[in-house]
């Protein structure tokens, strides 16, 4: 062999082992997590870096070593046509960036080579990805280099020659592609990881208590309720309940790093804590745990009051804090302004553990703004306010709101809440928001917020996008606010959606009216939706029951129904105003009718004059059926013999 050979293998043999293996795996795991929940890694680079670009690309797109789904991995420079346009109308700096900005979106991955980290195209498409919340990587040559600084993370190869540089990219590359699989490759390890995530809840502690009696008189002294048979209902309210929600989803280990007073209210939340299976770390050193109090009647609040909240003091922070952080799958940050957030060493490590994993920061007026790194701000719109006053209290001031805040904080996203309304994120001030309306739901909406936010976090936390996230978080929370809001905390959870007949039984549970209508409902047409809207507004809840598909054939004819009843149901569960929907065999809706039991039963106003069938059944139970105005011209079977006659004609 030459001694320019020789001197060759040398310098690749020097610089190999100083090549930063652990980056590479961290960044396999988080490939591994996103990519298979619908991220993209986008990559990019020039000449030798591009060809190597390439060859990571369709590693992932086909397979390296063992076979699996494939993975969304795009290499910029391959698309030649684009390329060339690009470079014809922007200039050759703009070529990766223009694709970036058309292809990324939040959660997705930009990886860019260069050997000497000063490219201005891969340098432009750097500074694309971080304005457009991309988490971008970089492999270069030696340290410091302008592309190391610009990304989120690099990977930098200690050698003179660019050659050895490029050997290493490819080695890397390898190494990534390898980490990738491995952890995509089920194992014991892998396994005990999947079975068991760790949230990680960091937050203010109270202790929340509901005096709940029956009020039916005014006191003789003054114009106030008496509350009779009272009866005082204790759990942890807020970081606290955000924990004990967390800990109610199944596969989850919750930990709560908090400060809980020495006094009786902290002893009494630690206790239900500890009984939730929350992992409690307490950096209180001594001071009180601040108790709020409602007394509640008829599932409404008469009274609130609190006591005092002042700051606790707090000690330094113990090791097993970072361990657990180093373990967590996903972070929640639920600031109740009582100083925790401002702990110096706590945000040290909530930083440092936000560039492994997703965090959430629910905030405070009065607390601390989120830590560099976070993934999702979650505020209400009046912390919003308080915050960022811009515009008014309606979706384009709370969509100005977040921008303003994302602009203003360390942040990756912000998500202004809107209670009953649902949400709107931001991820970009130029772009437009994108809005997550939430289903009409009646019921106690203590603690709603807690439970969006513990559920965006633990969606992102099993590789959701931000923005699928935050459609389950709102979901999550308008099924707590049906289920009874903090009563409901005292049943098991749910795996799934209520059934109609359970729903109903809920609701009439927490003292609220139950209303039914049926009917066939075959091609929907305004007609149904004017008849559905009355009916929903009339009570807290609206069951459907329509026939099945045999008794609408014995009432209608073959011919009918045209929609089949799967689909009926789904088109009108998709309807705001409905809230489940039963099937019904029989000719006549009287058995489910019995097992429904509403305190209002709804017909049209064809009915009017006279007297409706099931009337005698509804009322045996105290029951009340009512019609309502008829939106005439809109008969279904009059439709379709239209539709049949206009058929013919052709």
């Amino acid at each position: 062999m030459s001694q320019s050979g020789r001197a060759h293998i040398q310098a690749l043999t020097t610089a190999l082992p100083r090549l930063d293996t652990g980056r590479l795996r961290s960044w396999g795991r988080l490939l591994a997590d996103r990519l298979p929940a619908g991220a993209r890694l986008l990559v990019a680079g020039n000449g030798g870096s591009a060809a190597e670009a390439q060859h990571l690309t369709s590693e992932l797109v086909g397979r390296f070593r063992t076979e699996r789904a494939p993975l969304s991995a795009i290499a910029l420079h391959a698309d030649s046509s684009s390329v060339t346009a690009i470079t014809n109308d922007y200039g050759p700096r703009e070529v990766f960036a223009r694709q970036v900005h058309a292809h990324g979106r939040p959660g997705d991955v930009l990886l860019l080579l260069s050997t000497s980290g000063t490219s201005p195209n891969i340098l432009a498409a750097a500074h694309a990805g971080r304005e457009l919340g991309l988490t971008v990587w970089a492999l270069t040559g030696p340290a410091p280099n302008p592309l190391a600084e610009a990304a989120d993370q690099a990977v930098c190869v200690d050698a003179d020659q660019v050659a050895t540089i490029q050997e290493c990219h490819l080695v890397a590359v390898h190494l990534l592609c390898a980490a990738v699989e491995a952890h995509l490759t089920p194992s014991d390890t892998v396994t005990a990881r999947e079975d068991g995530r760790r949230l990680v809840v960091v937050g203010d502690v109270l202790l929340d208590r509901d005096i709940t009696g029956t009020a039916d008189r005014l006191s003789p002294e003054a114009p106030v309720p008496v509350l009779a048979d009272a009866h005082p209902t204790d759990r942890p309210g807020g970081a606290g309940l955000a924990a004990l929600l967390a800990a109610r989803e199944p596969g989850w280990h919750v930990t709560l790093v908090c400060g809980l007073g020495q006094d009786g209210p902290g002893a009494r939340a630690g206790a239900l804590l500890e009984e939730a299976g929350v992992d409690v770390i307490n950096l209180a050193t001594s001071g009180t745990t601040p108790v709020k109090t409602r007394v509640r009647a008829a599932d409404r609040t008469l009274l609130r009051f609190d006591t005092p909240a002042a700051p606790l003091p707090l000690g330094t922070l113990p090791d097993q804090v970072h361990a657990r952080l180093a373990e967590a799958a996903a972070v929640l940050v639920c600031d109740y302004g009582r100083g925790i957030t401002s702990h110096d060493e706590l945000r040290q490590a909530l930083t440092e553990a936000a560039t492994g994993r997703p965090l959430v920061w629910d905030p405070h007026p009065k607390g601390a703004v989120p830590v560099p790194g976070t993934t999702l701000a979650v505020p209400n719109t009046d912390e919003a306010l308080l915050t960022a006053d811009t515009g008014p209290r309606d979706l384009a001031g709370d969509a100005a709101r977040a921008a303003r805040l994302l602009s203003a904080w360390p942040v990756t996203q912000v998500a202004v809440t809107r209670g009953s309304l649902g949400a709107v994120l931001v991820t970009d001030p130029d772009a437009h928001p994108q809005v997550v309306p939430a289903r009409p739901a009646a019921g106690d909406t203590c603690g709603a917020g807690d439970q969006l936010a513990v559920t965006a976090a633990l969606m992102l936390g099993t590789r959701q996008l931000p923005s699928h996230a935050l459609a389950q978080a709102v979901d999550a929370a308008t099924a707590y606010v049906r289920a009874g809001g903090p009563a409901s905390l005292t049943t098991p959870p749910t795996t799934g959606p209520l059934g109609p007949l359970e729903l109903a039984a809920r609701v009439r549970a927490r003292g609220g009216r139950v209303v039914g209508a049926g009917g066939v409902f075959d091609l929907l047409h305004a007609g149904h939706l004017s008849l559905l809207e009355q009916a929903r507004r009339l009570g807290d809840a609206l069951i459907v029951c329509i026939n099945a598909d045999t008794s609408v054939r014995r009432l209608k004819g073959d011919d009918r129904p045209v929609v089949g009843e799967q689909e009926r149901a789904t088109l009108l569960e998709a309807l705001d105003c409905v809230d489940g929907v039963l099937i019904f065999e029989e000719d006549t809706p009287e058995e489910i009718l019995a097992q429904l039991r509403p305190d209002i039963w709804v017909k049209g106003g064809d009915y009017a004059g006279r007297r409706i069938p099931e009337a005698d059944l509804v009322e045996s139970w105290g029951g009340t059926v009512v019609t309502v105005p008829y939106l005439d011209g809109n008969s279904t079977t009059a439709r379709i013999a239209r539709l049949t006659q206009r058929a013919g004609a052709r």
